[in-house]
């Protein structure tokens, strides 16, 4: 088993329903909020805070403005690493979700 001190997350800046990904994840719901980016960013920011005073290494990615990545805030679909410092990167399906890997 593999543990860690350091996590990565992307901040959010286009957070919100799929339509491309939603046919095949049953987890998604589109609601009509019409703040859910507003709150993505403020769980984002409260969670980095809580890690981080457990002295957790969170190492942030601000997302990309310039193409629409609504799931761009869950790199573990499209990268991993290995004890060795060895990063690898996934194909996804969906084609907007190809946009993510950088």
């Amino acid at each position: 088993m593999q543990t860690t001190n350091t996590v990565l997350m992307i901040e959010p800046i286009n957070f919100g329903f799929n339509a491309e990904t939603a046919k095949n994840n049953y987890f998604q719901t589109n609601t009509e909020a019409g703040n859910t980016q507003e709150k993505a960013l403020q769980e984002f920011n409260a969670f980095v805070a809580k890690l981080r005073d457990k002295k957790i290494n969170v190492i942030t990615v601000k997302d990309s403005a310039d193409s629409y990545t609504p799931d761009s805030i869950f790199p573990n679909n499209w990268v991993s690493f290995d004890a060795a410092g060895n990063a690898f990167l996934y194909p996804m399906f969906a084609e907007n979700r190809r946009l993510e890997r950088r």
